[in-house]
């Protein structure tokens, strides 16, 4: 029996996970990476060295693939829709991709399809940012650079039309977005397959520090059942009406007001989901396999009550390693997973997950682990 070949494009650590959940099924990854140091490149088998925006490193590394996915989202879509005409399957496919791709898309999208979403419209220079500041309650408002902002990168909090001067330096269009009064930051992470078969993992709450996800809970803490249900809703509906194929997190705002707004989506495995990895009967890496393969989709439900995944972030402590005996002692229920980074101050370089009937204990846990691998806690 020949197993299928998955194609993935990007050599960081979601790529990394996403192959480690393979392996049990016995399915074959080949990775076009940046570099043979990348995350990935560690511990792929079948590495490419080479670059995703040129389309005939892509037609090459595509040859021999059963389909192909990602780890981020900027391979330019027209190099997918020429991938797709020479007859290999892209999940998820460019139709949908653009979505995450370009903000002022998603942003008309979603507006078309009914998705509660902040006020925004694409802004030409800092005079226009005035005026659509004047058409809702004044600064401050959001900008957003259309392509290629994450963690916090591309997006500024702009309080006059003078603040509003450096967007516009990149020469790319700009997004402008009413400040959201929001208690909390959710996400909603499903996974879909080619033939619509969807699961909903529970809806979880992100904590953000310096724009970088610190922690997420899951399931979000004080959420009721209603929205809960509705921010699951939402995202098995966006999903469907963007033809998402694989896994799509929605990123959710919680208004004071008691109302979610869509504040961004990725279509890929994503930081919100890393949870799943020891607290989900299926992780988001396994099903986000299955999707793009048309296997059926795993059960998404929670193993325990609580669990919490804390971002370890590099600091100046670089000795991670000398560092588990400590962690391991302390909490032999805890999971470690790191990325095969070198250690730089604010860097993703990887994850622990916590879990547990009691969520202050579990939270604990967890954001001590983080803290001590990253050498800010040192007892």
């Amino acid at each position: 029996m020949t197993f299928p070949v998955v194609g993935m494009v990007g050599g960081g650590q979601l790529a990394r996970m996403t192959h480690e959940a393979g392996i049990p099924l016995g399915i074959r990854f080949k990775l076009l990476s940046d570099t043979p140091q990348d995350s990935a490149a560690q511990v792929v088998g079948d590495v490419v060295i080479g670059d995703y925006r040129d389309l005939a490193t892509l037609r090459d590394f595509a040859r021999g693939c059963d389909v192909i996915t990602f780890d981020h989202e900027h391979v330019p879509t027209e190099h997918l829709r020429a991938l797709e005409a020479d007859g290999i399957p892209v999940r998820p496919g460019p139709d949908a991709l653009v979505h995450a791709q370009d903000k002022g898309v998603m942003r008309a999208k979603l507006t078309e399809i009914g998705a509660p979403c902040p006020r925004h419209r694409i802004v030409s220079d800092p005079a226009d940012v005035e005026r659509f500041a004047a058409e809702g309650d004044g600064f401050p408002v959001i900008l957003k650079t259309v392509r290629g902002g994450y963690d916090g990168k591309g997006v500024w909090f702009v309080r006059s039309a003078k603040d509003a001067e450096e967007p516009f330096r990149a020469g790319v269009p700009v997004l402008a977005e009413e400040k959201v009064d929001f208690t909390r930051e959710l996400a909603a992470n499903i996974v879909r397959s080619p033939h619509g078969q969807a699961v909903a993992y529970p809806v979880v709450e992100s904590i953000q520090v310096d724009g970088v996800c610190d922690t997420v809970i899951a399931p979000a803490p004080g959420l009721s059942d209603e929205l809960s249900a509705q921010a699951q809703e939402l995202a098995l509906r966006i999903a469907k009406e963007l033809d998402v194929v694989g896994h799509l997190a929605v990123e959710l705002f919680e208004t004071a007001d008691g109302r979610i707004l869509v504040n961004e989506l990725a279509m890929r495995p994503h930081n919100s989901g890393h949870w799943t990895q020891d607290g989900a009967i299926t992780s988001q890496f396994a099903n986000h396999v299955r999707a793009v393969l048309d296997l059926p989709l795993g059960d998404p439900r929670p193993r325990a009550e609580w669990t919490v995944m804390a971002n370890v972030l590099g600091g100046d402590y670089p000795d991670m390693y000398s560092a588990y005996l400590h962690c391991m002692a302390r909490d032999p229920q805890l999971k470690i997973h790191m990325y095969g980074k070198d250690v730089k101050p604010g860097r993703k370089v990887g994850h622990v997950n916590t879990y547990g009937d009691d969520l202050a204990d579990v939270r604990e846990r967890a954001a001590h682990a983080a803290g001590y691998l990253r050498g800010t806690i040192t007892e």
